[in-house]
């Protein structure tokens, strides 16, 4: 028993098979070779969703990642400022504040009085104003952590700063310079009077509850430098390994690709000569005929 074969005639003028199996391959190469020049001019193996929707789908979540921290980094540089502007305000107080008490302790004596006496309060009152001053300008780009902000004697609240890519926060510790200012402020009859003043500097008088409080807003102050400052450097880490791994997932391999294109050069230009000598293939049947 045959079976049939169905066979295709070289000498057709009909069906050119080889032409047809050269054309083939040259398309086939031509399309490597644009997959190739793509790379080679994007610098990419996958810059859209054509080249690898998988691959691309992660790739646009980790730059969405990437922007995100780069983002919280920038209101994290901005808080850097504010703080950096509060501890400044807050350094000048204590050290203004340890001068007053200087005053208070002259005051706190009975046997200073006269034109002694007033030129003390004169110069506490001058402290005092600095202070206020202090207080007053303790802002930085329209924001401040001590100036207009109401608080109590011991008293944080809390301002939040975006952190990190999920917008997650941190607060940072804010003080009521008003409260400060008021407590501080003594009348004429309270300086006036020498005990009065003595039971202000005592270990739980008014004046050093308040001085002590400095302390402790310089140190939340310093805590939340640290914090700030080390949360924008692991930023940056998070920031060069998701590139990394990103690079990783995208990049093209620029010298692979440059020896490949070179390659399919060569091909391409075979290919278009087979195709050109599949061509001229039924020419030769004319000869048959003369």
């Amino acid at each position: 028993m045959q079976i049939g074969v169905t066979t295709v005639s070289m000498n057709s003028v009909n069906t050119n098979t080889g032409a047809m199996i050269a054309l083939q391959s040259l398309n086939h190469t031509n399309q490597s070779m644009a997959i190739a020049q793509k790379r080679i001019s994007t610098g990419f193996r996958v810059s859209d969703a054509v080249d690898d929707g998988a691959a691309y789908a992660v790739a646009q979540t980790v730059r969405s990642t990437v922007g995100a921290l780069t983002s919280a980094n920038q209101q994290l540089g901005n808080v850097q400022g504010l703080l950096s502007t509060t501890q400044s305000s807050l350094n000048n107080i204590s050290n203004t504040m340890s001068s007053m008490r200087d005053v208070l302790v002259k005051l706190s004596d009975g046997n200073v009085q006269g034109n002694d006496r007033t030129n003390y309060e004169s110069q506490y009152k001058s402290l005092l104003a600095n202070v206020q001053t202090f207080i007053q300008d303790a802002s930085y780009n329209g924001k401040t952590l001590i100036g207009d902000i109401t608080g109590s004697n011991g008293t944080f609240q809390r301002v939040a700063v975006a952190r990190n890519e999920s917008g997650s926060s941190y607060g940072i510790a804010t003080y009521g310079g008003s409260a400060l200012y008021g407590s501080i402020n003594f009348t004429t009859t309270q300086m006036d009077a020498a005990a009065t003043i003595a039971a202000l500097i005592t270990a739980s008088g008014t004046f050093i509850n308040m001085q002590n409080f400095i302390g402790k807003s310089l140190n939340a102050v310093g805590s939340s430098v640290n914090y700030i400052n080390n949360q924008i450097s692991y930023n940056n880490d998070k920031i060069d390994a998701l590139n990394t791994g990103l690079g990783a997932l995208v990049d093209a391999d620029l010298a692979k690709e440059s020896a490949q294109l070179q390659a399919l050069q060569i091909r391409q230009q075979l290919g278009t000569q087979a195709l050109s000598l599949a061509n001229q293939a039924p020419q030769t049947l004319l000869s048959l005929f003369k």
